[in-house]
């Protein structure tokens, strides 16, 4: 499995009990619907490789405490911490007509009610305190922070994602 093909589930950040288990930080708004799961793709040396999950529960609200089959001890757990957990993108939850996953809307045009056409989106930066749109036009980058005030419309069928932005922000770029 190619990681192009799956989408980040979470990390496992500790372990839990001597007979191997350990806790996942999961990266997702609905941890309960995971708890069911049978299998996960581990990021293992570089590699995706699936582990099947005996049990899985969840631990204090977004941690899920997990028991991988043949993962029997605190060294096997050990060599897990801090790996990542994938999941095929077609197991991903359906979302609301204005809702979006980050990998959906890359190549999105994106049109500001009072600018126009400002660029397209080309990623999604999640690594500040607050996702920004990363926005090219014409080489260069624009900064949008992805604020539900800030989103007028999401038109899904024809790419396209409509903001209104506080007067001057698409200036500073421009």
């Amino acid at each position: 499995m190619q990681k192009e093909k799956c989408f980040y589930l979470g990390k496992v950040v500790s372990k839990f009990s001597f007979r191997g288990e350990v806790l996942v930080k999961l990266d997702t708004d609905y941890p309960e619907i995971y708890q069911e799961m049978e299998s996960v793709f581990v990021d293992y040396n570089n590699n995706l490789v699936p582990f099947f999950v005996e049990k899985a529960r969840l631990h204090k609200s977004s941690l899920l405490r997990v028991k991988f089959e043949d993962v029997d001890t605190e060294a096997d757990a050990d060599d897990l911490i801090k790996a990542a957990l994938y999941l095929p993108l077609d197991l991903l939850p359906e979302l609301d007509e204005d809702q979006f996953y980050f990998h959906d809307i890359i190549g999105f045009e994106v049109e500001d009610l009072v600018k126009g056409k400002i660029g397209v989106i080309t990623a999604i930066n999640d690594t500040t305190s607050q996702a920004l749109f990363e926005i090219d036009n014409k080489g260069k980058q624009i900064l949008i922070p992805m604020n539900d005030s800030f989103i007028h419309k999401l038109d899904k069928a024809n790419k396209l994602l409509i903001v209104d932005t506080p007067e001057g922000l698409i200036d500073l770029y421009l």
